[in-house]
């Protein structure tokens, strides 16, 4: 499995930009009560990777993993790479990192 790990200012140039289209595998009920402007929610406990390849497709960003510490996107990683899925990449702080930086957050 590979795993490229991404820091905050990587991701907010990859939003600023719309290169980057932020998956945050998280639970329907965190992303509600805050995530990171531009994501996209597909929880890991319902991880479609049909679905998932049809965003990747239709939306044409590279595909990030988000989630709240970088534990469950690695998960996610491993889950997509076994489909064929072809993303290596992860936000490693998470949105943890993110709001305690004190970035803007959507709810």
């Amino acid at each position: 499995m590979k795993v490229v790990d991404l820091d905050r200012e990587t991701i907010k140039r990859g939003l600023d930009d719309r290169s980057i289209l932020l998956i945050d595998v998280r639970e329907p009920h965190e992303y509600a009560a805050g995530h990171i402007p531009g994501s996209v929610t597909h929880p890991l406990s319902t991880f479609d990777t049909r679905a998932l390849s049809a965003l990747i497709a239709e939306d044409g960003r590279r595909p990030v993993f988000s989630c709240a510490a970088g534990v469950r996107s690695v998960h996610a990683l491993a889950a997509a790479q076994s489909a064929g899925i072809p993303v290596e990449e992860h936000y490693v702080g998470g949105f943890k990192d993110w709001y305690l930086a004190g970035e803007t957050v959507e709810s």
